[in-house]
């Protein structure tokens, strides 16, 4: 297995009394798909809000390893705005797009941690602005066109289907360049169409150079797309392993999953 480019070590997150993580371990290697299972309430979200900055973990460690440049950050206290920019995005589990606005500006407004253009350029429009903005519509058309919404480019997001706003939250982290993608529950709510055409987008994601680690309910999915499982029960980690492993292991029965699981 490569190296890892996420590395969490000894995660601990205390709301007052209440021990949300309980030094949770994990790691994510370059080009896997790696879900996080668990009843609800088990921590996952949670975890979720500790990688990406929004809460800033009681004590233990989060390592990301930029696999094009090979640097290492340590992203403890780090703000969510710098996390993104190191190059992990997320989607929630809430959708949570600006519905007013264009499909493409949705987009649009996820290249915005990569551009450079500052106030000045923005009030007197030099030519190096006009083509960064350029330069910014047609990265974000290419990317309607991956998640399947180049001919929605001009609806309100408001207006799409709710698998379709599932996948332009998809189309938006990635517009800030990900090397790994953090999703949460993107297949909750969807009709079997919708599911099938979710897992067919991540495993593209993937193919393009993209690691994924994902929250998700529905075991058929996660079973028939992950390289790897953990299992969260009451803030830990219980398990993890192959789909195969996790499947029969009698912990996570026990917990989650009952005693037959179809996938």
């Amino acid at each position: 297995m490569s190296e890892s480019i996420l590395k969490v070590i000894g995660l601990s997150m205390n709301f007052g009394g209440i021990k949300a993580l309980d030094s949770v371990d994990l790691d994510i290697s370059r080009g896997e798909i790696v879900a996080l299972i668990g009843p609800n309430g088990a921590g996952k979200t949670t975890l979720f809000n500790c990688l990406t900055g929004i809460y800033a973990p009681t004590s233990g460690d989060v390592l990301l390893h930029n696999p094009q440049s090979g640097k290492k950050t340590r992203l403890n206290g780090m703000k969510p705005n710098r996390i993104t920019e190191k190059g992990m995005a997320r989607t929630f589990q809430n959708i949570r797009l600006f519905p007013t606005m264009s499909v493409l500006e949705n987009v649009m407004i996820g290249r915005h941690c990569r551009t450079h253009s500052l106030i000045f350029g923005a009030i007197f429009r030099n030519p190096a602005t006009r083509r960064e903005e350029t330069e910014i519509i047609d990265t974000s058309y290419d990317i309607l066109k991956k998640v399947g919404l180049e001919k929605q480019v001009n609806e309100e997001a408001r207006n799409l289907s709710y698998g379709a706003q599932r996948r332009l939250e998809i189309g938006r982290a990635l517009a800030t360049e990900p090397f790994l993608l953090l999703l949460d529950e993107p297949a909750a709510g969807m009709n079997p169409q919708e599911t099938e055409a979710l897992v067919s987008l991540i495993r593209k994601i993937c193919k393009e150079g993209h690691s994924i680690l994902l929250i998700e309910h529905d075991m058929k999915l996660v079973m028939s797309l992950s390289d790897r499982i953990f299992v969260m029960d009451y803030g830990k980690k219980i398990a993890q392993g192959s789909p195969e492993e996790v499947r029969s292991n009698p912990a996570v029965i026990k917990a989650y999953l009952g005693e037959n699981v179809d996938a």
